[in-house]
């Protein structure tokens, strides 16, 4: 709706909703000290404006099923979370083992926490990540053939697939656009899912790194359930049904510290 306005709060609410990516109801009446209603009712006008989509019990940044958000917008969405997701997937990667990084910006900040590593023999289809390993003179870093895709420097596409296949490593670590109610794992572009796949195929542990924004969110491809990995490393405890989902299937969750 063009020409329309906010009052303050509910600017603030946006913002605060904007800065993790996702909130319930009950969670932004307590930060602004209003009731449900007045939250529900600020929640649906930005919906109306498309600021803000609504789920089940909460609100999330509005996004399309089948288009991410812009590369820089994902950068500064939650950097905070992602920093402290990095610490916490560091932390638990040994010195002197392989892994597969993917596409995405929470494991390029797992890139940066691994730069004190030793011994790390690292494979990747993002250049973001073959660039800053580089840095580090103890990591060997092998960088996929494929098609790049100029907006995120990921590399995708059938020749980054057979590349892959050729490997078997400790870890492969991979991002993920969206988690949904059921566990399923989504992307938006099928060539990324197909080397995710490839990753998952490839590695003797499979580890998820998403922040608290990616669940409940939307996208069109699927690539794997939440049972499929053996790791999985966020910013704040997750709610239902989401831990249920992770018990049930025995998949470790670490919840990053907070500083």
């Amino acid at each position: 709706m063009p020409g329309m306005t906010f009052n303050p709060r509910q600017t603030a609410l946006l913002e605060e909703v904007r800065s993790q990516g996702f909130a319930s109801i009950d969670a932004l009446a307590r930060k602004f000290g209003v009731t449900l209603q007045t939250v529900r009712r600020d929640v649906n006008l930005l919906a109306e404006t498309g600021m803000l989509a609504r789920f089940h019990g909460g609100v999330r940044v509005e996004g399309s099923t089948t288009e991410n958000i812009a590369y820089r917008q994902r950068q500064v969405l939650n950097a905070e979370g992602k920093v402290r997701i990095a610490r916490a997937v560091a932390k638990a990667v040994p010195e002197g083992c392989s892994l597969i990084l993917n596409i995405g910006t929470t494991v390029e900040e797992i890139a940066r926490a691994l730069m004190h590593h030793r011994g790390l023999r690292v494979i990747t289809n993002n250049l973001n990540v073959a660039n800053i390993l580089a840095d580090n003179p103890d990591c060997e870093v092998i960088v996929a053939g494929g098609v790049l895709r100029s907006r995120d420097r990921g590399v995708v596409g059938e020749a980054t697939v057979e590349f892959i296949r050729q490997f078997k490593v400790d870890i492969g670590l991979i991002g993920i656009s969206g988690i949904e109610a059921d566990g399923t794992l989504r992307d938006y572009d099928f060539r990324e899912v197909k080397v995710a796949r490839t990753i998952m195929e490839h590695s003797r542990e499979v580890w998820l790194a998403a922040d608290a924004s990616k669940f409940h969110r939307q996208a069109m491809v699927e690539l794997a359930h939440l049972s499929q990995v053996d790791r999985l490393f966020t910013d704040q405890p997750l709610a239902a049904p989401f831990g249920q989902i992770l018990a049930d299937s025995g998949v470790n969750c670490v919840v990053a510290d907070q500083d």
